[in-house]
């Protein structure tokens, strides 16, 4: 009896094709995702493979504003149902696209109902206000277009002052910046942080603030709701330099080692050290790309006595030391 071989798994991706579109916002979340595609497969044949369709309400040709014309795969009535769908940002006014794609704004509610993920970027938010997905849950969209977007939905939460937000499985980006970093972000979620960082570092050499610390995510309260944590992280972030050890941390706050270990994790999902560590490299990569403190420096900075260990948390975390990583950025920003 013939060996049945278990066929990979397959991730499928939707472009939403529209006429007036940005053909970047439709073609970078692409080359992108190809590009985390075949680094992971190099890494392991039986990673997921994906599976793109453009999909339009109809099948004729799409006039991007690049000149640029795109041919559907399908239409909306004939689509197979998406795990990721990108919708892309228009220029100018997009009230006469939305106005000519009703089947389109549908479809975007029954596929986000059948489990989709919808990611909108710029403009292209208003396909999903539109079929009122977004009431009640924050979103943000491109600042030129704010004002209006406020007087044309009033009921989702508009978030302008940040370039990203997540309501469930609904992601808004107010850039195309910011729809870069979502896309690591889902890359992340597909093929794991290794893969998700060689992509950023192919694609952003100056490596952008990471995907949490940008976005509004909706329901979060400091991310959970123990307000004693909260407190603690606070104190954590406006004390990065501090050479308190663990057991000093917990007195000050009035609770044993054991009990802030164990509310730390139930409220964050990583242990307390974890998110120290976290904050004092991330600060770190801010100063080895805006200063020029030597690492010695940098390292007393950030609460570590010697170099070495923050060149050891720095190879853990982003597989580069401290100066290749500062090397890479610069060379961006100075060259």
């Amino acid at each position: 009896m013939p060996i049945k071989i278990k066929q990979p798994k397959t991730v499928k991706i939707a472009l939403v094709l529209y006429d007036q579109m940005l053909a970047t916002s439709v073609s970078l979340p692409v080359e992108m995702l190809r590009a985390g595609e075949a680094l992971a497969l190099k890494q392991n044949k039986n990673n997921p493979k994906l599976a793109i369709q453009m999909v339009a309400e109809n099948n004729n040709p799409v006039t991007t504003r690049a000149v640029i014309r795109l041919q559907p795969d399908t239409t909306v009535a004939n689509a197979r149902l998406p795990d990721f769908a990108f919708i892309p940002s228009l220029w100018r006014n997009p009230r006469p696209i939305l106005r000519k794609h009703p089947k389109m704004i549908a479809w975007l509610n029954e596929i986000w109902h059948q489990g989709a993920t919808l990611v909108g970027g710029g403009t292209g938010v208003c396909f999903m206000a539109e079929s009122g997905l977004l009431d009640h849950h924050p979103a943000t969209t491109h600042w030129h277009y704010e004002q209006q977007f406020k007087r044309n939905y009033p009921l989702v939460e508009l978030k302008p002052d940040f370039f990203i937000t997540q309501s469930q499985r609904i992601y808004c980006a107010a850039s195309l910046n910011a729809l870069a970093d979502i896309i690591v972000h889902l890359i992340e979620q597909i093929y794991g942080k290794a893969i998700a960082q060689q992509v950023e570092m192919h694609f952003s050499h100056e490596i952008r603030k990471p995907y949490k610390e940008q976005r509004y995510l909706e329901g979060s309260v400091d991310i959970h709701p123990d307000e004693l944590i909260a407190q603690i992280q606070f104190w954590m972030s406006n004390n990065l330099n501090s050479t308190d050890a663990l057991i000093d941390i917990a007195a000050q706050f009035n609770l044993s080692t054991r009990s802030l270990t164990r509310r730390f994790k139930a409220a964050t999902g990583i242990s307390a050290t974890q998110h120290w560590q976290q904050l004092r490299i991330e600060a770190a990569k801010d100063l080895l790309a805006s200063s020029n403190l030597s690492i010695q420096e940098i390292a007393y900075h950030v609460g570590y006595q010697d170099h070495g260990h923050l060149t050891r948390l720095f190879r853990k975390s982003l597989n580069l030391t401290p100066k290749d990583y500062r090397a890479m950025v610069r060379k961006k920003l100075f060259s």
